[in-house]
């Protein structure tokens, strides 16, 4: 390496200290523990429901708030509400439903997420700083359906329930006491939700005191995730829960822990590229010379066959569960024939050898270490337990052939270049999935994350820029991608 890619690599090292500097802050005054210290005194069967307890240091008797998140979520996704509530006096409970997050229990047993936030709501209680009579709820798309029926179960055991993205639930004026609900400026559906539940509960009414306080609040310029990220929304169920319990707090802690996670991103992203010529040895690349029609036909074409076939084995059986993973398998079907579909046009490929395969392996570390390290504290549980370690290499497998497609056709591009293929890749993509989702309603899930693929694509493709092999891009891509699939999505055994 020059002296120029020296400073590039100490710069960077310098950018990932400060980001875990400004994640290591946000829990400055901040009492966190793991399930395996847990004071509590409820039933063992607790050890199975993984949970995060996050609460003020030196505070005694304060309000208690359940915090659940929605489908394919998991604890770390919800840590943002859990910050700021900490912040100003609150102690929360976090936890992953069955078969999502840590949680290797299936999430298709029936009443699986009653139980869970049952067994939740007993270790809460149980912790010593927290007033048992005075308790409150919060829930992202499945878990506002969870929270919503627990707090109509049982309407004097919760002073409040905030449901972001609702879905659906029983309410009346009288349940649950001191609703708000939330919803993204982009997200018509859940508005639509909202709105009737609104209107079931009774209407606008800030009167909380009686408990039947109903509150519509709209976060501009926010989808079905990002509106988990908004500081709008987390202070909105601060003031609505101070409202409820008579709280007065001078916090004003924001959650910046994402911005520090994206800094981090970005800080290795350019250490990849410092290190990348240590890598690579010039003048041993083979380029490949497929023809242009031939790349950009079999990318418009792939995703239409492979949602063809999706709908297909939709036909045949149940499409949700396969690959282990709720719709996440399903995800890596279309990747393998979108992919194989892209390979047969191109029809070039060339030999692996044990470098390549070497680079891949390593290129994958370095993708896992800057995506996924800081993201298991942030927003992603990340580590993977023994069943989803288990489903990796086939889902990896799945992905496989579209990197390998992909690699051909990129490689030996340059930056503009490989700009816009990573724009039309982009597009195909998200074409390709609102295609699946059209055609087969019940993976409709799929809609809600279309956002993150850009942003998959846009990592990876950086990375295949650097090294410029077809086999080390495909096999790091890939390996990545099994990871992330595996990772997120709900458990389907």
């Amino acid at each position: 390496m020059n002296r120029q890619r020296y400073w590039l690599l100490l710069i960077a090292l310098l950018l990932v200290a400060l980001s875990w500097w400004g994640v290591a802050t946000a829990r400055v005054g901040l009492v966190v523990r793991s399930p395996s210290v847990l004071h509590s005194n409820v039933s063992l069967s607790n050890d199975k429901l993984p949970m995060l307890y996050v609460a003020p240091q030196q505070s005694q008797r304060m309000p208690g708030v359940l915090v659940a998140h929605g489908f394919a979520g998991s604890k770390q996704l919800m840590l943002g509400y859990a910050h700021v509530l900490a912040h100003a006096g609150y102690a929360v409970m976090l936890w992953d439903f069955s078969g999502n997050g840590a949680n290797e229990t299936s999430s298709q047993e029936r009443f699986s997420l009653q139980r869970d936030l049952d067994v939740a709501t007993a270790a809460l209680v149980s912790q010593p700083e927290v007033d048992p009579t005075r308790l409150a709820l919060l829930g992202h798309s499945m878990g506002s359906g969870a929270v919503m029926s627990a707090a109509i179960r049982e309407p004097s055991r919760f002073g409040a329930t905030i449901a972001i993205s609702p879905t659906g639930a029983q309410v009346t004026p009288f349940a649950p006491r001191n609703l708000q609900l939330q919803v993204g400026g982009w997200e018509n559906r859940f508005l639509a939700n909202a709105q009737q539940l609104l209107a079931a509960a009774g209407g606008e009414n800030h009167n909380l005191t009686s408990g039947r306080g109903r509150d519509l609040v709209i976060v501009p310029n926010a989808e079905h995730i990002t509106i988990l990220f908004r500081n709008a929304s987390h202070q909105a169920a601060r003031r609505w829960l101070d409202a409820t319990f008579g709280v007065q707090n001078t916090s004003s802690y924001v959650d910046y822990r994402m911005i520090w996670y994206s800094l981090h991103l970005i800080a290795w992203l350019i250490a990849i590229g410092a290190v990348a010529p240590v890598l690579t040895s010039p003048g041993t690349t083979r380029q490949l010379k497929a023809h242009p029609s031939r790349r950009w036909f079999g990318l418009l074409l792939a995703p239409m066959v492979a949602s063809s076939v999706i709908l297909l084995i939709s036909s045949r059986g149940d499409i949700q569960s396969l690959g282990g993973v709720l719709v996440g398998g399903a995800i890596g079907i279309w990747f393998l024939v979108a992919g194989l579909t892209w390979l047969g046009i191109l029809w070039n490929l060339p030999r692996p050898t044990l470098r390549t395969i070497g680079l891949g392996v390593a290129l994958f570390a370095l993708l896992w270490v800057a995506f996924g390290l800081m993201a298991q504290v942030v927003w992603l549980q990340w580590w993977l337990i023994p069943v989803r370690l288990k489903l990796w290499p086939l889902l990896s497998l799945l992905c496989l052939p579209w990197f390998l497609a992909s690699g051909v056709a990129q490689q030996g591009a340059g930056v503009v270049k490989r700009v816009v293929w990573w724009l039309v890749q982009s597009l195909a993509l998200v074409g390709g999935f609102f295609l699946v989702v059209y055609l087969v309603p019940q993976l409709g899930f799929i809609f809600l994350i279309i956002p993150v693929f850009p942003i998959f694509i846009a990592i990876v493709s950086f990375a295949a820029s650097q090294l410029n092999e077809v086999w080390s891009y495909a096999i790091g891509s890939a390996l990545f991608f099994g990871w992330a699939i595996a990772a997120a999505f709900p458990l389907a055994v």
